[in-house]
């Protein structure tokens, strides 16, 4: 069993902002894989599916990306699953808007929910998906930047994006993260 993570902020006022791409992620992998999301349990939006054979959870946790983990640890603890069966989809503000970037453990890299998962875990060994949103234009907050809204631009490259997220995930649960991070990293 998988659960795939996607990372973002409850609420109108975040929804297509920076740091919800892990959601809209999410979302487009359960209609892409029709994995209905109609269960509320663990701090969480959920939905359990089969994903390249294997049965999967995808999650949304529902309490702020800071406290991330909490969710994370409840649901894992919960179905057994340990974190290598962990795939954590979230924003990163180092890589260029729409640069796609794999890898299968590390540090949480400055990412307040990654250094919640981390410590909520104790581990950082789960593989993640980070999806580029830039980062901000001098003089900028770095809050404001990832709790702003995409440009039209920027949307069309993160669609382009989140479209091979499909094929990344069966990648990674058929032939782990090392084959998918050969496969997808984005270069540049």
């Amino acid at each position: 069993m998988y659960i795939i993570a996607g990372l973002g902020n409850p609420g109108k006022q975040y929804e297509s902002t920076r740091h919800n791409i892990g959601f809209i992620s999410v979302d487009y992998l359960s209609a892409y894989f029709k994995i209905n999301m109609n269960k509320l349990k663990f701090k969480a939006v959920y939905g359990e599916g089969t994903i390249a054979g294997e049965k999967v959870i995808l999650i949304k946790p529902q309490t702020f990306m800071n406290l991330s983990g909490e969710s994370l640890r409840e649901i894992m603890s919960f179905y057994k699953v340990p974190a290598s069966n962990l795939i954590v989809i979230y924003d990163d503000v180092s890589l260029d808007t729409g640069r796609i970037r794999i890898r299968p453990k590390g540090s949480a890299g400055g990412h307040n929910g990654i250094k919640s998962i981390i410590y909520q875990l104790a581990s950082e060994n789960f593989p993640r998906i980070k999806l580029g949103v830039g980062a901000p234009p001098e003089h900028w907050d770095m809050a404001d930047w990832v709790t702003g809204k995409f440009s039209d631009e920027e949307i069309k490259v993160l669609s382009d994006s989140v479209e091979k997220l499909p094929a990344a995930i069966e990648e990674m649960i058929k032939k782990g993260p090392q084959s998918a991070m050969n496969r997808f990293n984005s270069k540049g």
